[in-house]
């Protein structure tokens, strides 16, 4: 949950001029053990036993725990609340013998999983079986401001055709359980199995949305509201759109390059009243592009709905979005991050530079937790 702040209404642009859409950032991190590298069944104790702070949090299984930040209108604020979190996790961890690893999916081979003994998670284990058993994976979750209910499923439908970009920048999940997956972000593939996971069709307005939303859970899809895993969808607790897309990112700037470029998306599509005509199983297939290539290959072209290089992608991205960065002072900062992100490589390409010079997944681990705990020094 998202500590620290308020979140209020947004104006809906009455204010001149108007402050920065706030922003605010879950993170889902690993717990490993510091010897093996392997999960490590810990997070009860790293949240309970030690008073861990607000900013720490319990996920699905125990092998998992969460950190979040407030809701930020500046970037600088967002990348301090982004590593007070992570120390906080990785304090939390280390009281508990473990380390706090922000990576997207299990390296190594996992021989069980531990879900985390409350009542609704052993609900779900009890009504998803193995689609739940596969699903202990870590994602980042950005939470933006909205003016009301309309203008958020106006985004939840404008921003859609996006969103594919956010999964490439972000994508840092090319192991499965000690195999290559051949993929750059597995986990997005992973979590496409649920069955209201992905690119939801166009809603149009409020009414449809909340009607869908019900007869989707009435047949047994989730649980409840907080089971919605629309790509994007209203937050139930907070009056923000809520963007799912992303893996968790170890390199602290590769989050923050994704959560500015979601921010100024949202703000964008908030202020266009066109109806996207896009259909919601190509872009089923312009995300797992995505989620294939990383940055490596040809994505979807949002506009012009054809395979383009991924630099041209997000130069229309950013073209498409250019006055909300700019009013937002991001427009410089989402420009050289992107460029140092196709200089260093992916979180994906990363992983797989580290296997390739070091010959261990173990080493791999070991790099990730390494750059984890960097991130917040």
């Amino acid at each position: 949950m998202l500590t620290g702040g308020a979140w209020s209404r947004r104006c809906g642009g009455r204010c001149p001029p108007c402050p920065p859409r706030k922003i605010g950032v879950e993170e889902e991190l690993m717990l490993v053990d510091p010897t093996t590298g392997q999960l490590t069944a810990v997070s009860q104790s790293a949240v309970l036993a030690n008073e861990a702070p607000e900013e720490v949090g319990h996920e699905l299984f125990l092998q998992q725990i969460e950190t979040s930040t407030p809701p930020c209108e500046r970037a600088e604020d967002l990348l301090v609340g982004l590593r007070a979190g992570r120390r906080a996790v990785g304090e939390a961890a280390a009281a508990a013998g473990a380390r706090a690893v922000a990576m997207a999916t299990p390296v190594l081979a996992e021989q069980d999983e531990h879900f985390t003994p409350k009542s609704r998670y052993r609900q779900i284990q009890a009504e998803y079986g193995e689609m739940a058993r596969q699903s202990l994976v870590c994602a980042m979750h950005m939470h933006v401001d909205v003016a009301s209910d309309a203008e958020a499923v106006r985004v939840v439908d404008g921003i859609r055709p996006w969103l594919p970009l956010l999964v490439a920048l972000g994508a840092n999940s090319p192991y499965w359980q000690g195999r290559d997956t051949g993929h750059a972000s597995w986990r997005s593939q992973v979590w496409s199995r649920w069955p209201t996971a992905g690119p939801a069709q166009p809603f149009g307005d409020v009414a449809t949305y909340r009607a869908v939303s019900e007869q989707m859970l009435g047949w047994g899809a989730g649980l409840d509201a907080g089971m919605l895993y629309f790509d994007v969808r209203l937050a139930a607790d907070y009056p923000t759109v809520e963007i799912r897309v992303a893996d968790v990112c170890t390199d602290v700037e590769d989050a923050l390059l994704v959560a500015l470029l979601a921010r100024a998306l949202v703000a964008t599509v908030a202020a266009d009243p066109t109806r996207p005509t896009w259909r919601g199983d190509l872009l089923q297939v312009a995300g797992w592009r995505a989620a294939r290539h990383g940055l490596a290959g040809d994505l979807v072209h949002p506009v012009e709905a054809r395979l383009a290089p991924a630099r041209e992608v997000f130069e229309a991205t950013v073209e498409h979005c250019r006055e909300a960065l700019r009013e937002s002072g991001d427009l410089d900062r989402v420009s050289a991050s992107f460029e140092r992100l196709v200089a260093t490589g992916t979180g994906a390409t990363r992983q797989r530079r580290v296997l390739e010079s070091a010959g261990s997944l173990r080493a791999v681990v070991e790099d990730l937790a390494r750059r984890t705990e960097e991130s917040w020094a």
